[in-house]
């Protein structure tokens, strides 16, 4: 079987002018990244058309070792919409080279589901992880510095500064560091840290910002830390925006590449949904909405991480409304949630499908909970068998849930034309505006109880002594009104990993908050969870290659 690269490889691709053409920009207009990719300038958003144009958001069931194909779903469902004629566009994230050399080894979909150039894109794309990386360590830069200066010093209190150092790579050993080392002239030593880039809060303020000057008004509330009159310090007070800001001027643009089928994808920001808000760019979404006819779009991991997020923060800021939900669902992963061993999830075993189904249930629930319509699409695999499948389209119909198989990894938008007619069936059922899950009026106390109750399906949440301080904290610096972007384990819905399935009679714990009033929420977060992965035992980097012809091989 060819691999995702060896069928990329197999593609013609057109010029990136003739994809712009299909969304109506001019040719001058676009920002040439080679022959194929290009930069979309902001001019282009429409917002009488943002409005009217049908949102769709792919998420998924509880991610499992087995994967579930979201990303392949959201591209394959792009091409089976536009061969019944409708102008889609694919709006999705842009990977980090964290999961890239570490446990994903790329991040473009897969099979004849995919988005070109996939070298490109996994690895630098247009450069805008590097800038984000480069806005967020010069703050770094500013805060030693201020720290270190006696004539500007601010009275910053080292021991208060929350503002770590980022990298786009996964690496543990930087989690905890020391700096300022080497005497007098090599700063104020003090314990700090790093996170991976895709967790940066400038990485979620680049997401939620409208235009530069409101990514540059953001990057000002950037909450530092503390001076030594207990005085709170932010990026403004350093003089941080403009700078940070002008290494963003490229990065704010959306990019502009294409499907295998010659279809316009849009990518653009890159936050995980463990970690972070998991959604691509505001200024994205309504980049696609403004040209296409129809917009797909995901989320990160599953219904409960990255479907909640897009929906209680990225798209009450934006003022969007999805108008169906297509949950995707693998025979493979629902066995594993069934409890049936790794090695066996091929094996048919239609009771494990069926032991495995509460967790599809659960996040059914959940996408009803804001009000708005469901598909299920079954991304179906050759191991597969009839009677699993129908195992799965049996319950969804019991439920009133369209279900249907899709093939779009071996047959492109051919394998994806069920459930297309499935989601342009489910739009018109849709209300005008989606129900947030909490009022913004709660406390961040609340906030957090009612996500973990409701979406999670916790009995209760418990707050460490840290949590309770740092809800001191928010209080006192008046952000109590902003929403909550819980940092909690993928595998699970609780914030235990090893709880597979639908798990009941659980309690989170929510060990610290982090404040992030640029981006404009803060961070519960939950468990073990880190905001710095590590890399696995044996590495995608391993497997990846470069010859003498320039040619890539190991990315899948």
């Amino acid at each position: 079987m060819a691999s995702d690269i060896d069928i990329a490889r197999t593609i013609t691709l057109k010029p990136i002018q003739e994809i712009g053409d299909k969304l109506g920009i001019d040719q001058q207009d676009l920002q040439m990244y080679g022959r194929y990719k290009a930069k979309i300038p902001l001019q282009y958003i429409q917002p009488e058309k943002v409005k009217e144009t049908p949102l769709i958001l792919v998420t998924a069931i509880s991610p499992t070792p087995a994967g579930e194909g979201k990303t392949t779903m959201s591209i394959g469902l792009t091409e089976g919409m536009n061969r019944l004629g409708k102008k889609t566009c694919v709006v999705l994230r842009e990977p980090s080279l964290g999961p890239v050399f570490g446990i994903k080894g790329g991040a473009t979909g897969g099979g004849y589901a995919q988005v070109l150039p996939m070298e490109d894109i996994n690895l630098h794309f247009t450069g805008d992880f590097s800038a984000v990386e480069k806005a967020h360590n010069l703050l770094a830069a500013l805060i030693d510095n201020n720290i270190q200066s006696r004539k500007r010093s601010l009275g910053i209190d080292p021991r208060t500064v929350l503002w770590k150092r980022v990298m786009d790579m996964n690496d543990r050993a930087l989690r905890d560091v020391i700096v300022g080392l080497g005497g007098t002239t090599g700063g104020v030593p003090r314990q700090t840290g790093f996170d991976i880039t895709a967790a940066s809060e400038i990485m979620a303020i680049l997401c939620l910002s409208d235009n530069l000057s409101h990514l540059k008004e953001k990057i000002g509330n950037i909450f530092i830390g503390f001076t030594y009159d207990r005085e709170p310090v932010f990026a403004r007070d350093l003089h941080a925006p403009g700078a940070m800001a002008a290494l963003m001027k490229d990065a704010i643009q959306p990019n502009l590449v294409q499907t295998i089928e010659g279809n316009p994808a849009i990518i653009h920001g890159g936050p995980f949904a463990n970690i972070a808000q998991g959604t691509n760019t505001i200024i994205a979404t309504r980049m696609g909405l403004s040209m296409a006819d129809y917009v797909v779009t995901e989320a990160g991991f599953g219904a409960d991480l990255g479907a909640e997020k897009f929906l209680d923060i990225k798209c009450r800021q934006a003022g969007l409304s999805p108008k169906t939900v297509v949950l995707v669902a693998t025979i493979r992963a629902l066995k594993y949630h069934g409890g049936a061993d790794l090695k066996e999830l091929t094996t048919p075993d239609e009771h494990a499908v069926a032991k495995g189904l509460p967790n599809m249930m659960k996040h059914l629930e959940n996408i009803a909970q804001f009000g708005l319509p469901a598909v299920v699409a079954i991304n179906r695999f050759p191991t597969d068998t009839d009677e699993e499948i129908n195992v799965v389209k049996e319950h969804c119909r019991a439920m009133g849930v369209r279900a249907e198989t899709v093939t779009a990894w071996a047959d492109g938008g051919a394998g994806a034309e069920a459930i297309a007619e499935a989601v342009l069936e489910a739009i018109p059922k849709a209300p005008a505006q989606f129900k947030p899950i909490y009022s913004l009026d709660m406390s961040i106390e609340e906030k957090v109880r009612k996500v973990a109750t409701t979406i999670y399906g916790a009995n209760d949440v418990e707050f460490t002594s840290r949590a309770r301080l740092d809800l001191r904290r928010i209080e006192k610096l008046g952000l109590s009104g902003l929403p909550v972007c819980i940092a909690k384990t993928q595998k699970s819905l609780s914030d235990n990993p090893d709880l597979i399935g639908r798990p009941t009679d659980f309690t989170i714990t929510v060990r610290e908050i982090e404040i992030a009033a640029g981006a404009g929420f803060v961070v519960p977060i939950t468990g073990d969870m880190m905001r710095m992965p590590g890399l696995p035992l044996i590495p995608s980097a391993e497997g990846i290659d470069i010859n003498d012809q320039g040619e890539i091989s190991g990315l899948f």
